[in-house]
């Protein structure tokens, strides 16, 4: 198993749908994982990034606040599977000098991670599945230096590409 550490590198929302996806990147390269997750996580994690002041705790302020009057300590995150399209991570945990793993939605452990400023992990495994590498503008635009786990990913949206009739876009909607 091996880990990479992470950074929060933006939260954003997809226009169409108003979806959020929270962008981890990772510290000693450009590669990128996006994690889709919902809007209350992307608040928390987005509020505290901010430095934005809330008048009571929220939810994972609560959790940490438990964690912590427990005597346990949190000592990191780790986003450590990915299966069937859902991300999963664990919350790993100092108590007594043990540590304890407790799973976790990645969203819920990443907005405890930058409440409590510990680092945040993937696993190679996930980055090797999910992960997104920003190389060169000319290599993004061409093509090139994709590895096959990279061209098969985008094989789906070639795919739709495929299947769309561009013959249609010039026509008004109700009329063929």
């Amino acid at each position: 198993m091996s880990l990479i550490e992470m950074s929060v590198e933006s939260i954003r929302v997809n226009l169409l749908n108003y979806q959020r996806v929270v962008i981890l990147k990772e510290k000693e390269s450009d590669r990128y994982l996006p994690i889709w997750i919902g809007p209350a996580e992307a608040d928390a994690i987005a509020i505290k990034l901010q430095n934005v002041s809330v008048p009571r705790p929220m939810t994972h302020d609560l959790l940490g606040s438990v964690i912590s009057t427990l005597g346990a300590r949190v000592n990191s995150i780790v986003v450590n599977d990915l299966c069937n399209d859902t991300f999963y991570a664990k919350v790993i945990l100092d108590m007594d000098g043990n540590q304890v793993d407790v799973d976790s939605r990645p969203s819920d452990a990443i907005a405890l991670a930058v409440r409590t400023k510990v680092p945040i992990f993937a696993e190679e495994s996930v980055l090797a599945k999910a992960g997104v590498k920003l190389d060169k503008e000319a290599e993004e635009a061409t093509g090139q230096n994709m590895d096959e786990a990279e061209l098969k990913r985008l094989s789906a949206f070639k795919d739709f590409i495929n299947t769309l009739d561009l013959d249609d876009f010039g026509k008004s909607r109700g009329t063929s």
